[in-house]
Parts: structure tokens; C-alpha cells; sequence
């Protein structure tokens, strides 16, 4: 599983990062980058709550590497 973010969405809510600052942060125009895309099984939860907590749906997870 891996991460992937719609950077044009992006609103800058930071929900997202205050989820799961492992793997998503802000950048400095407040848009939303990716830290590490890939996932592990033990950090799948963490990952899809924060991914869930994007008002604008910028984030994705998608199988594969």
C-alpha cells in the first residue's frame, strides 16, 4: 500500500498531518507532501485516519508500490 496526494485539492487544513506526521506533512505554501509513501501493515489504521480526515479527499491509498 502506498500514499498518494492530489496537491491541487489540497486546502491546507492540516488534519491529515496532525494524524499521521510519519508520513505527511505541509509544505511551505501550507499544501500537503508526503514524507514516506510507503505503508506497513502495523501503520495501516494510523494511515487511513489520517487520510479519512481530509475534508477535501487530496489523499489516497492506493495498493501497490
Amino acid at each position: 500500500m502506498r500514499i498518494e496526494a492530489k496537491r491541487h485539492l489540497c486546502q491546507s487544513y492540516g488534519n491529515c498531518v496532525a494524524i499521521d506526521p510519519e508520513h505527511l506533512d505541509l509544505d511551505d505554501e501550507g499544501l500537503v507532501v508526503i514524507n514516506r509513501d510507503s505503508v506497513a501493515d502495523g501503520e495501516l489504521a494510523t494511515v487511513q485516519a489520517g487520510i479519512r480526515s481530509c475534508p477535501v479527499n487530496a489523499l489516497v491509498l492506493v495498493d501497490g508500490e
